[in-house]
């Protein structure tokens, strides 16, 4: 080996986050043992890796797109296995979530080769070869600009060019802040996103105050009114409680007038319809402690505080009011959040209200509650401390890594055709594309 100039390539070396590599080592012996090593260090200052264990060919090259890992933190031929298997270094402190939280800058991975297969020790050798690549989430002149007019806590992504785009308002979950990796994301397909936060906003912090329906009526007019937004084209997004939240405001908002799509992730529609999001927490939530469990690794299981779902109508969202099409998205082992048993439910309200042909709905085995864009990875449980609580718990989310990664790519896929299809149809949104 100190004879040979081992050759990797990773191409394209620069991208968006949910656009596939491929890994090419070139010049090592016919036969030869090595390890192909991914390392990142987030914004929080933890350090993630992932690693693949393969054996070069008769021409000395190695392609990870093609060639099976025999082993390391993922196995088989796994294209993109190196980003969605990453897992802290050894050392770190439990719990830990891997979330892009500046999408200004580029989620760096250091690809490196080491020979033999190795499984530890990573940082104490000297790689046969290294490439930095750079994961974006915001694709080149996508514009950021921070919203703080009329008591908000937003961002708004605009694609490219003169417009006008379609809109799309984005509820991330019940953890609080200002989120924005989806909706940068998004705008970059060509979609004006606005990432709302509606649990944690400036004006929440200063008053104590959880936000009422008007204050996701203020986000969603403001983006009806922008100049570049298709004002009659905008859906909204929601993830777990921000899921809620949307078919709340899409079913009973008289000013959130979502005609054209809804897409819920990991939702459920079980909520007081006549309550704010202070009753959401305290008549659904903290009022069913009792019903939480322990998984084996004494995690927080949430699942069942909202089970068995009402037959109550005033303790659910009626979906069978909904004038535009609505896409599900669940996993089957999600612990967090009923939302097979919810989607179950909404079908039937919906098949009784004679507008069952607005669902669908994509539920997938083994996959747990966050459902994130492609390649993110997968966190079977991780440490949260939701907004209305001063305790951190190792909360369980469920999901097994291969098939939740499956479903990650999937949904992201299928959600960007549902958004094509419903936002773009008939239109010539400016320079989107």
């Amino acid at each position: 080996m100190k004879q040979c100039i081992v050759k990797l390539m990773v191409q394209p070396s620069r991208g968006l986050i949910d656009e596939k590599f491929i890994v090419l080592v070139q010049k090592v012996p016919p036969g030869f043992q090595l390890t192909v090593h991914a390392l990142h260090k987030c914004e929080d200052g933890h350090s993630w890796e992932a690693f693949g264990h393969y054996t070069s060919n008769a021409t000395g090259t190695v392609n990870v797109s093609e060639d099976p890992s025999l082993g390391g933190t993922y196995s088989g031929v796994e294209q993109m296995g190196l980003l969605w298997s990453l897992r802290p270094v050894p050392g770190r402190k439990p719990g830990l979530r891997l979330r892009k939280m500046n999408v200004q800058t580029p989620m760096e991975v250091t690809i490196s080769v080491y020979q033999g297969h190795q499984t530890e020790g990573f940082m104490d050798q000297v790689p046969l070869a290294s490439v930095v690549v750079e994961r974006w989430y915001m694709a080149p002149g996508i514009r950021r600009i921070l919203i703080t007019e009329d008591g908000l806590t937003a961002t708004l992504f605009l694609p490219p060019g003169p417009g006008p785009f379609p809109g799309l308002l984005d509820l991330w979950g019940g953890e609080g802040k200002l989120l924005e990796y989806c909706a940068a994301l998004l705008a970059s397909y060509g979609i004006a996103s606005l990432g709302l936060d509606y649990l944690t906003p400036k004006i929440t912090m200063e008053t104590g105050k959880l936000m009422d329906k008007q204050y996701f009526e203020t986000a969603y007019r403001l983006l009806e009114q922008h100049p570049q937004v298709l004002s009659s084209r905008i859906a909204m997004l929601g993830l777990s409680l921000g899921a809620s939240m949307t078919l709340k405001m899409a079913v009973y908002s008289q000013v959130i007038k979502v005609r054209l799509c809804a897409v819920c992730i990991s939702g459920s529609h079980v909520q007081p319809i006549g309550g704010s999001l202070d009753d959401v927490y305290v008549c659904t939530i903290y009022r069913n402690m009792g019903k939480r469990r322990t998984g084996k690794n004494n995690e927080m299981i949430n699942r069942d505080l909202l089970l068995p779902i009402p037959t109550d109508p005033t303790l659910k969202v009626d979906v069978g009011r909904l004038k535009c099409p609505l896409l599900l998205v669940l996993g089957d082992d999600d612990q967090n959040w009923p939302a097979q048993e919810s989607a179950l439910d909404m079908k039937q309200i919906m098949e009784q209200a004679g507008n069952s042909h607005l669902l669908t709905v994509l539920s997938y085995p083994n996959a747990g509650h966050l459902i994130e864009p492609p390649y993110t990875p997968h966190f079977r449980a991780s440490s949260f401390n939701s907004v209305q609580s001063t305790e951190t718990v190792m909360t369980l989310w469920g999901g097994e890594m291969v098939a939740h990664s499956r479903a990650q790519e999937d949904a992201w896929r299928k959600m960007l055709d549902f958004l094509r299809e419903n936002l773009f149809s008939g239109s010539n949104p400016g320079a989107a594309s």
